[in-house]
């Protein structure tokens, strides 16, 4: 018996790890398994608006699987008898009626449709938060602008398949919209119609929109979100995460915690927290109820009907748009629809994706960059990233003047003209305001690290007058303020070399220097060690004793902008 047990055990072993060893020959798992359950990720809690995107994108994922066992995606007429009442003998859609028995019969079937929508709407509101986050923040810059394009395209491809979902029950409303996108279909010059037809099969509403809605909505949107997403996390772990500037942090390390155990356990617990949150609002918080919309009649339109609010910017241009129209050798250019519709998305994803190609062209910075920026510290970038939320503001006030009228008791008309001048007018005035912001934060800045912060200490000098002791910012707050690039030195544009031979390339150089003094021309410098020290002997003579700060004596900052202590 006990030269029998030994064998037992070693046996046992080998069973046990024979799938794992096995799958380890073969896939690597262990070696891909050590490096990476040790990477380390930053802590701050912009970070988490990434997360937020994805565990509502998981949200989706499990209640939209719940929510297929029941749907039936067929626009065939069928005469409602179910549990609703107020509908029963009305005729309607299968995909309508059986969304009313999924909220009606099936039991939790309600408040898992509150939870998929409300999941949806905040995928959407995560994503353009992140997106804002890092465009504040300069975290599209080198090496990340690919991971910046496949964010625009996880950002369509989010906004495309919440419209999808929006359209499914076939409900008044939704019916409104799909209407809405039909116009802007037949408005693509010379093609709209033709478009038209293959989408839905013939004239609008057709009879095969909601099954083509359908697949695109569970089966083709969701693949690509998926593939954009692992593309999306695999390029992050490539790149390592970015981080704010800080004592430690440099270009070349991260400082954080690794993902196990600490920020697998931390992200499981912020998973948990943001389905909680999404099912406290689907229990809560009522959302698209169908029901008081009722089926959808093409012949019939909502009163007060509004688009999902992510929709919203580009109802509100088509409404102020000026009614233009051309007939061109018989054809007939709706521009009052084509332009802010088809116009406008295509500009603001054209905009967003050229972006960091042209500020690189600018600044003419090609170095990888790891470290975040503050957004004062780029003014420009900020003021219009601040302008272009000001100009969707606008937009967003117009798709609803119809609501902001009846409640407030205004004209439409005069919405709506105000909406046509706000729209140029408000980003311009966001812009300037935003950039002065910037600046005079900037000269906060280094008032701060020349002259030090107040103590509240009040001291009387020998002639009688009074003065607050000032003391060094701590180091930690001086290196988050001086851990940034100097501004590059604006030269004038060569028109012609020694020779007095034109340059040909000097209307370029002329370009590329108006945008370069348009970009850092009123941006504040950073102090030089020289200016540093010089402030804070200054302060010490004033004091009667040492400065110090944090318990650190400060020597000055680096030419790099780095503090030094001892």
């Amino acid at each position: 018996m006990s030269q029998h047990t030994p064998v037992e055990e070693t046996g046992f072993g080998k069973k046990a790890s024979g799938p794992v060893e096995w799958l380890d020959n073969r896939l690597g798992l262990a070696s891909m398994a050590k490096k990476n359950i040790r990477k380390v990720f930053p802590d701050h809690w912009s970070f988490l608006l990434g997360e937020i995107a994805l565990y509502s994108f998981i949200v989706l994922l499990l209640t939209g699987t719940f929510l297929t066992l029941w749907f039936q995606p067929s626009m065939a007429e069928v005469n409602y008898q179910g549990a609703y009442a107020p509908l029963r003998g009305v005729e309607m859609s299968q995909a309508f009626a059986s969304t009313l028995d999924i909220s009606f019969e099936v039991r939790g079937g309600l408040l898992i449709r509150q939870i998929h929508h409300w999941a949806a709407a905040l995928f959407i509101a995560a994503m353009i938060a992140h997106m804002l986050r890092v465009f504040f923040t300069g975290a599209y810059r080198k090496p990340r602008e690919i991971n910046w394009l496949i964010g625009i395209g996880l950002m369509t491809l989010g906004l495309i398949e919440g419209f999808a979902g929006y359209s499914l029950p076939d409900d008044l409303l939704s019916g409104t919209g799909l209407r809405f996108v039909d116009g802007m279909i037949r408005s693509i010059p010379i093609v709209g119609s033709y478009v038209e037809f293959f989408l839905f099969g013939g004239e609008f509403p057709g009879d095969i929109i909601i099954p083509r809605l359908y697949m695109a909505h569970i089966l083709l949107i969701p693949a690509l979100l998926l593939g954009l997403i692992g593309a999306h996390m695999l390029l992050l772990v490539y790149h390592k995460h970015t981080q704010w500037p800080g004592p430690g942090r440099t270009e070349e390390n991260v400082v954080g915690f690794p993902v196990l155990p600490v920020y697998a356990a931390k992200a499981g617990g912020f998973f948990f927290v943001v389905f909680g949150f999404t099912a406290l609002m689907g229990a809560f918080f009522q959302i698209n109820p169908i029901w008081s919309y009722g089926p959808y009649n093409p012949s019939e339109v909502t009163a007060g009907s509004q688009p999902d609010w992510y929709m919203g910017f580009v109802e509100g241009a088509i409404r102020i748009m000026p009614n233009w129209e051309s007939t061109i050798f018989g054809w007939t250019f709706s521009w009052n629809i084509a332009i802010p519709g088809l116009g406008l998305m295509g500009l603001l994803f054209t905009a967003l994706g050229a972006w960091p190609f042209v500020e690189k062209w600018i600044t003419g910075d090609d170095r990888d960059h790891h470290l975040l920026q503050r957004p004062r510290n780029a003014p420009v970038r900020t003021a219009f990233g601040v302008a272009g939320m000001t100009c969707y503001a606008m937009f967003w006030i117009a798709g609803g003047n119809d609501i902001i009228a009846t409640q407030f008791h205004l004209s439409i008309n005069t919405i709506t003209w105000f909406c046509r001048f706000a729209v140029f007018i408000a980003p311009v005035i966001a812009f300037i305001i935003t950039k002065r912001i910037c600046l005079g934060l900037q000269h906060k800045d280094k008032e701060s690290l020349l002259h030090g912060y107040e103590t509240g200490i009040i001291e009387r000098s020998p002639d009688g007058g009074y003065v607050e002791r000032h003391a060094p910012l701590p180091s930690n707050r001086q290196y988050a303020l001086t851990t940034h690039d100097r501004l590059p030195v604006l030269e004038d544009p060569r028109t012609e070399d020694i020779n007095g031979i034109p340059n040909p390339s000097s209307r370029k150089e002329k370009l590329l220097a108006r945008a370069r003094q348009f970009y850092f021309g009123d941006v504040v410098d950073k102090p030089t060690v020289n200016e540093v020290e010089e402030a804070h002997h200054h302060l010490g003579d004033h004091t009667g004793h040492e400065i110090t700060a944090g318990g650190d004596e400060f020597q000055g900052v680096s030419e790099a902008g780095i503090p030094k202590t001892h």
